[in-house]
């Protein structure tokens, strides 16, 4: 799988930063924070091949450098829960492919998801009608 990187959030202290990565695959990886809480693992519904990270909002912002612009309209799937933290959860395929976890620079309390990238869109609607710009 071919990697290109779309941005990391330049909030994070000492560059360990989620990131998140458009794919030749129609899909983005999402990279975030380790989903550790057994409560919100629950909650999220994963399959034996799924898992989530924690991304802050802001990232959100970076997947209009491959088309995807305006704002998030309702926290829907792949997002499974929002914190007042300014971040949220997101449930995509669990990341295996060696190759492609080699190309990322991934600390240990960092993970990474696909997400498909209608599922991203499907957030998103031109501005003046939602919650959140992006």
């Amino acid at each position: 799988m071919a990697l290109r990187f779309l941005g990391k959030d330049t909030n994070s202290v000492g560059g360990d930063s989620p990131t998140v990565y458009a794919t030749d695959h129609d899909t983005f990886i999402i990279q975030g924070w380790v989903a550790d809480d057994p409560d919100l693992r629950a909650k999220a519904a994963l399959e034996p091949d799924q898992d989530v990270v924690e991304i802050p909002f802001n990232l959100f912002g970076h997947f209009a450098k491959d088309g995807l612009s305006g704002i998030v309209t309702n926290w829907s799937p792949p997002v499974v829960h929002v914190t007042e933290r300014q971040t949220c959860f997101i449930r995509g395929s669990r990341v295996t492919d060696p190759e492609t976890l080699v190309t990322m620079d991934m600390p240990g309390h960092e993970s990474c998801v696909e997400v498909p990238r209608a599922a991203v869109a499907a957030l998103l609607q031109e501005e003046g009608h939602g919650v959140h710009h992006v």
